[in-house]
């Protein structure tokens, strides 16, 4: 990124290029094409003129509405901003143009095998979003937007996700996706590109990791149901001990207590039969073996 800005500052210093507030590239020397330039441009309008109107079609282009035209003369960008849409005017012989699209194009990132910050080996793929708001300084800034925006896609991929744990990478895709993003931006600016979206899609992990962190989670769901567990036993115990104390204060609650709990049977075995025997006889008789 570095490179590429210094040799765009060289080329603003020689009065090549000049990159306006809004993104649009201004060509000082756009209309110094010397003398030899002139009589070339004025012999190809003679030609023009005398082919009439045979040459009317190779000179009246059309551009489509999700498009713009970017036209050289002898070279040089003739104008301050792109033609487009509609029909316009070339030259044969002194003029070339070059199409660029300005619809939202979207590229996979192949999955990349990286390290993280805690020594993990991991494999992520992502999809980017971008569009070119600038046609001519995707045409004369970079030789190929597309391609270079899918390399340094890969390359931030990597960057980014090497200053990551295991754990950040996980949980926190919508922030690195951000990251990613204004990385990006930041890098095809001078490009005319601006990007618009940048989404992690799958992050695979090695087998052995994959079964260590299961059994890793598996265990610490048998802690946590154990300790649950645990403090059930607790509270029933508790309740336990505070309804034996309210039983030993009154003796008919043992016997209330005993019908309850024949009740309770009868009503989902019915094919067993009870035989109720009052615990004052049982009483009774141990009394009189002692």
């Amino acid at each position: 990124m570095s490179s590429t800005t210094s040799s765009r500052a060289e080329m603003v210093t020689q009065g090549k290029l000049q990159i306006s507030p809004v993104g649009n590239v201004e060509v000082k020397n756009s209309g110094r094409l010397g003398c030899c330039g002139w009589l070339l441009v004025c012999l190809s309008m003679l030609f023009v003129i005398a082919t009439f109107p045979i040459t009317i079609f190779m000179c009246i282009k059309i551009v489509k509405e999700y498009e713009r035209a970017v036209i050289f003369r002898l070279g040089q960008i003739i104008d301050k901003k792109p033609k487009g849409p509609g029909l316009f005017f070339v030259l044969p012989c002194t003029d070339s143009f070059v199409k660029v699209d300005l619809r939202t194009v979207s590229f996979d990132i192949p999955p990349q095998e990286l390290l993280t910050k805690d020594s993990v080996t991991v494999s992520v793929d992502g999809v980017v979003y971008f569009s070119i708001y600038c046609p001519i300084s995707s045409v004369s800034n970079v030789s190929n937007a597309n391609t270079s925006t899918r390399l340094l896609a890969q390359t931030t991929l990597r960057n980014v996700l090497g200053t990551k744990n295991l754990s950040e990478l996980l949980s926190d895709r919508e922030g690195i996706s951000h990251s990613m993003q204004e990385a990006l931006d930041g890098a095809t600016h001078t490009w005319g590109i601006k990007v618009e979206r940048v989404e992690i899609k799958d992050v695979k992990l090695p087998q052995q990791l994959q079964r260590a962190m299961a059994a890793e989670a598996e265990a610490s769901r048998e802690a946590r149901a154990k300790i649950i567990a645990a403090e059930g036993e607790m509270n029933a115990s508790r309740a336990l001990k505070e309804a034996s104390l309210v039983i030993a204060e009154s003796p008919s609650a043992l016997q209330l207590r005993y019908l309850q709990t024949l009740n309770s049977i009868a009503a989902e075995k019915n094919s067993t039969i009870i035989f109720p025997l009052p615990i004052d006889i049982l009483q009774h008789f141990m009394q009189r073996k002692l």
